[in-house]
Parts: C-alpha cells; structure tokens; sequence
C-alpha cells in the first residue's frame, strides 16, 4: 500500500509518477535552453511559483553565469548561490522592467489562478518582463486530472469533487482536509492547447503525450 501511496503522491515525491514526468519535462526543458542560449555567458531566469527543490538536480545549476530568481507568494527557502527568492504577484510584476529576464519559466502554476482574467494577466506580465519563455500545465482535455489523480474530476460538479476528497480516500489514497480540498477547488482552472496559444501568441506547443494522448501543454519560443 505504501508503494502505491508514493506512486500516486504529488510531483514532489521522489517516488511517484508525477516525479517521473517532471524529471522528464525538465530535461526537455534542458534541451531547448541549452540550444538557444548556447552562446549567452549571463543568463537571468525568472521562475514564476518555483522552488529550490525543483531545480536541485537540474545542470542549468552548473552554468557559471546563470541566475534563478524564484517569485512566489511568499518567500521561497534556498540556500544555492545560483537562486534567489523573491516575494512578489505573478500576475502584477510591476517591480520587473520589460525585458528584465532572458527567460521566464514556469511549470504547473498558471492553472492554479481562479479565473481566465487572472490567467491572462500573468501571460501578459510574463511576455513583458521575459525575452524568452516556457510555459507548462497540465491539459484540460487529459482524462486523469493532474491534481486529484482522478478520473476526469475535472467535470464534476463542485459539491461532488469536495465530497469525494474529503469523505473518500480516492484521491491519492487519502483524505484531503476540508481548507485544502476547498483552495483547490477554487482556485484550479485547468487550460488547453487553444487557450494556451491565445494566452501566449506566437508560441510553439510542446505536447507531453501519455498513450497518445496530450497530457501537458508547454507554451515557448525557445526556437
């Protein structure tokens, strides 16, 4: 049972799948900067809703020239001399001129805004403050919801979604708490490939596939 617990936990587990994917995303991820920044000796990232953790194992941590600001709403732990933690609004950066980044990154944050509008202005800030971007999340379309590890809990109504993580050990083979099961609810709105390319004109598409099919949606223009 332990086994399947950590094979179904969050993306921070080292053992689950959504580890495994992420490990596999970032190395994607690896590939395309590497190309197109091959000749930049200073590099400023900026990673919109990310962690120390997530960057822990990454080769970009060798570049003797880059620099990861991580911007969250609240302030983010790190003690690697390439990362520094910035409390600030994804979706008003005003304390970032235009341009101010060589590349803005973000992985699973952009549905997690509520609404359209908000999601629309964090794309909006990120393509003013970033030369370069990669933009990831999870597809709305994919019948597993990223989140719940549920099936297609993202068409459920509101009322049943809430019963089923709080009464139910369903979900990731746990009971969620009555707060968490509820910020989730409100504030996840899952996006697709047509909106990701409204929100972010211009972009390539990376489709992350699983079975055929289009499990997550990178928006970037690192060609």
């Amino acid at each position: 049972m332990s086994s399947l617990f950590n094979f179904l936990a969050s993306s921070d587990n080292p053992n689950s799948l959504g580890y495994k994917f992420r490990v596999k995303r970032l190395q994607e991820f690896e590939k395309l900067f590497f190309s197109y920044f091959s000749d930049v000796e200073k590099i400023e990232i900026l990673d919109v809703g990310g962690t120390a953790y997530f960057w822990q194992h990454s080769s970009l941590l060798s570049h003797p020239g880059l620099r990861i600001t991580l911007l969250n709403l609240h302030l983010e732990d790190t003690n690697h001399p390439a990362l520094q933690a910035v409390q600030g609004d994804a979706t008003d950066m005003r304390e970032f001129e235009k341009g101010s980044f060589d590349l803005v990154f973000s992985n699973s944050v952009i549905e997690h805004l509520y609404t359209l509008e908000q999601q629309q202005k964090m794309a909006s800030e990120i393509r003013r403050v970033g030369k370069s971007y990669f933009i990831q999340t999870p597809n709305s379309y994919f019948p597993i919801e990223a989140h719940y590890a549920l099936p297609f809990a993202q068409y459920y109504p509101k009322a049943f979604l809430y019963f089923i993580l709080t009464k139910t050990k369903f979900s990731r083979l746990k009971k969620w708490s009555s707060a968490e099961a509820s910020q989730y609810i409100a504030e996840i709105r899952l996006l697709n490939a047509q909106e990701m390319k409204a929100l972010f004109p211009g972009a390539s598409l990376l489709k992350e596939k699983v079975l055929g099919l289009t499990k997550s949606i990178t928006a970037h223009n690192l060609v």
